[in-house]
This record gives C-alpha cells, sequence and structure tokens, in this order.
C-alpha cells in the first residue's frame, strides 16, 4: 500500500486552488500574438515569412508547405500587379501537383456570373464576349489586365473557376434595410449567417471608420460584411461538397480583408466544411508617395492570432501605362448603332486624324460598335504607333478614317 505523507497534502491543495482562481485574475500576454516571432531586420521585397514561428522560408518551401492544403486562400491588394504575379504562381504549383482535381475561386464574380465563367473555361468565349457577357466592367470595375493571366491559366488547363460573390442587388439592400425591412426574395437569398464573431465585427467597425461612407449605417455596413463574406463561404463549401468538387483542392483569391487573422471567409468555410486549409498575403513596403492615398488608414485591432499562415513582402507596382488615346468623349446615338462624339480633346490622336464633334462612330477595325464597351475594348488591346481603321457617318455621308495611335501624355481621355 502506497501512504503519501500529510505533509504534501496542503500544498496540493494550495497548487488546485492557484490553477483554479486564475480566471478571476487578469493573464498577461507575452508578446505580440498576431506577431509572436518578430523579423530581426527590416523586411525586404521578396521575403517569404511563416507568421506563426518567424521563420523566412522560400517561395518553393512555401509552395511545398500548402501544396496538401484542401482549401489555399490568398489575401490580394486588388491594383498591385505584385499580388497577381503571386497568385499566378500558386495557381500554376497546385495545378501540376494536383491535376484535374483544382478548382479557383474568385471574389471577382457574383453567382449569376457562373454560367459565362463556364463558358469562359470551356474555350466557347474569346475574351472580348468574355467581358461583354459577364459585365466584367460594371460588377468589378477593375482593369482586366489585373487578372488576365490567371483566367487564361484557367481555361487552358480547365480549371473550373467559381464565382464566390453575393449579388450586388442584395448587398445593397441588406446595407440600407434593418433585416425587418427585406423583402421575401431577399430573405431567400441570404446564406446562413453569423453575425456573433467579435473579432470580425471590430475589424469592420474599424474599417468603417476610415471609409467614405456617406449616410451609410454601421449596421449596414456590418450586416454587408457579414453577407459577403457567408456568401463566399458557402459558395466555397458547396462547391468542394459537390460531386463534382469533392475530390478537389481549392484555391480562393479574395481582398486582403476578407481572409486576414481567419475570420472572414476561412472561419464560416470551416465550419460548414471542416477541412485543412492555409492563409497568404502580401505586405506592401516602401510604398511611394503617389500611392500612399490608396491605403487606408486603419487601427487594427488586437487580435489574438496572426493574421496569415504567410506574409509576402512586395512593391506597391502598377500596370504598364500603353499611353495609346483615341482622344474622344462619347455618347451613344439617340437612332441606330455606334456612338456619337460629343467631344475631341485638342492634340488628340482623334484631332490628328481629322475627327470632329458629331461624327458617329460605326466601327473600328471591322468590327461594329454597338455600344461604349466595343471601342474601349478596342482601343486597349493597341500600342503606341498601331493603326486604328474607323468607319464613321459625318452629315449623312460614310467615310473611313484612319488614326495613328501615337503615345500620349494625356491622361483624362479614357479612349
Amino acid at each position: 500500500m502506497i501512504r503519501v505523507s500529510c505533509l504534501l497534502y496542503p500544498l496540493a491543495v494550495f497548487c488546485f486552488a492557484a490553477m483554479t482562481s486564475c480566471t478571476s485574475v487578469d493573464k498577461h500576454v507575452l508578446g505580440d500574438p498576431q506577431n509572436p516571432f518578430p523579423l530581426k531586420s527590416k523586411p525586404q521585397i521578396g521575403e517569404i515569412v511563416h507568421m506563426p514561428t518567424g521563420t523566412i522560408v522560400s517561395e518553393a518551401q512555401m509552395l511545398a508547405i500548402i501544396g496538401d492544403m484542401r482549401i489555399v486562400y490568398m489575401g490580394e491588394t486588388h491594383d498591385n500587379p505584385a499580388s497577381h504575379r503571386l497568385e499566378l504562381q500558386v495557381l500554376k504549383e497546385l495545378a501540376e501537383r494536383h491535376p484535374g482535381r483544382l478548382a479557383l475561386g474568385m471574389e471577382m464574380f457574383v453567382r449569376s456570373q457562373q454560367p459565362v465563367l463556364d463558358r469562359w473555361v470551356a474555350g466557347e468565349l474569346d475574351e472580348k464576349a468574355f467581358l461583354k457577357e459577364s459585365h466584367w466592367y460594371d460588377n468589378w470595375k477593375m482593369n482586366y489586365a489585373y487578372y488576365r493571366d490567371l483566367l487564361n491559366l484557367a481555361r487552358e488547363k480547365h480549371i473550373p473557376v467559381i464565382a464566390l460573390d453575393a449579388e450586388r442587388k442584395l448587398v445593397k439592400a441588406v446595407l440600407s434595410k434593418t433585416p425587418d425591412q427585406l423583402s421575401l426574395e431577399e430573405k431567400g437569398q441570404l446564406p446562413e449567417l453569423d453575425e456573433t464573431d467579435p473579432y470580425h465585427r471590430s475589424f469592420v467597425e474599424a474599417i468603417f471608420g476610415d471609409s467614405s461612407h456617406g449616410k451609410l449605417q454601421l449596421g449596414g455596413f456590418i450586416r454587408a460584411q457579414v453577407l459577403r463574406d457567408e456568401t463566399m463561404a458557402e459558395s466555397a463549401a458547396r462547391y468542394l461538397a459537390s460531386t463534382v468538387g469533392k475530390d478537389r483542392h481549392l484555391l480562393i483569391l479574395a481582398g486582403g480583408d476578407h481572409v486576414r487573422n481567419g475570420f472572414g471567409i476561412p472561419r464560416r468555410v470551416f465550419r460548414r466544411i471542416p477541412t485543412s486549409y492555409a492563409i497568404i498575403s502580401g505586405m506592401e513596403i516602401n510604398v511611394s508617395p503617389d500611392k500612399k492615398d490608396r491605403m487606408m488608414n486603419v487601427t487594427v485591432p488586437d487580435f489574438p492570432m496572426v493574421p496569415y499562415d504567410f506574409m509576402v513582402y512586395q512593391a506597391y507596382e502598377d500596370l504598364p501605362e500603353a499611353g495609346v488615346r483615341l482622344g474622344v468623349m462619347v455618347e451613344p446615338a439617340t437612332s441606330g448603332q455606334g456612338l456619337v462624339i460629343k467631344e475631341v480633346q485638342p492634340g488628340s490622336n482623334a484631332k490628328l486624324a481629322g475627327l470632329l464633334e458629331g461624327d458617329r462612330l460605326l466601327a473600328i477595325d471591322g468590327e461594329t460598335i454597338m455600344e461604349y464597351f466595343d471601342l474601349t475594348y478596342a482601343v486597349q488591346q493597341k500600342h503606341a504607333g498601331d493603326l486604328a481603321k474607323l468607319r464613321i457617318e459625318r452629315n449623312g455621308r460614310e467615310l473611313s478614317v484612319e488614326v495613328e495611335l501615337l503615345a500620349t501624355q494625356n491622361k483624362s481621355s479614357a479612349r
């Protein structure tokens, strides 16, 4: 029989009391939970840090680590080409690692655009038809050049592209209405919503404080962000649980604020379909003065977790500026096809070619101009020194005009 000295009993009671009483004593947090192992030197462009350990890794090491994750989330800076190059590299690596078993989920598309995305991946649409049918510039409004290589690779490799986001009309309704004011149709479109996450709410409140929101109320702003994150999470989880997606891996591209700390999209996906994941995001350093106004002045609350698994330090770059513009302001013709020139800018390529106010643009390079997009897209494909062959109507007569598209410093005209 083993005997325990009675002298140990008071000590055991004391230890138990000390352990149980800690709940009523403020804890001292050692270090910064969001950056537990800070770098010992100033970060350099191109460095990749594994944030939970503070270890600098190579791109190859990061890709090897994330390769077997069911979901990889990438938080992008929408207007930084460096973000999209990193996304392209990850997409290539995952496609090689999981041939025929990878899908690409994108915040940039709302669910109603899915049929157009399917036709794009199937090779049924050229780029112009894809942009036109998806209403790219109406829904996302970013220069397509940021995403061209990603979507071309998806089509080349037959990687399904999944539209993640909520319909813009529904988001506007949630922004302006309280839940009880939504119509039955609007309520029927809502995913399962969890508005109880204190971290997500605090983060959205911080963003709201630096947003230009006019008469928008904080409650509506929070509801809209929850709606978008929940819809994107539901779209991703539904795909992974579907017959076509159950054996696939998924790369999700979204703004960094939708994935950081895991409480935007990732936690909401995990609630629906628990599975392995990793989060990657870029961090712009050495931002030039002309880009300072793009950065939000947000004081992020202290959260008890790292924002990402991998942080990639990047330069804040610009797209190459083609500098080619026609130099006209236009509006749709009131009768018939085409666009009517309302203004010809002084010194522009249009002015040098002899185009006049009131001319109706009917075709460019043999392609009929039916709407604003047709002219804009055609000019965007040109480079300095190219020719554009226009068919116009002037005073009831059709004429052919050849315009040499010289590089221009005039940035005020979009065409």
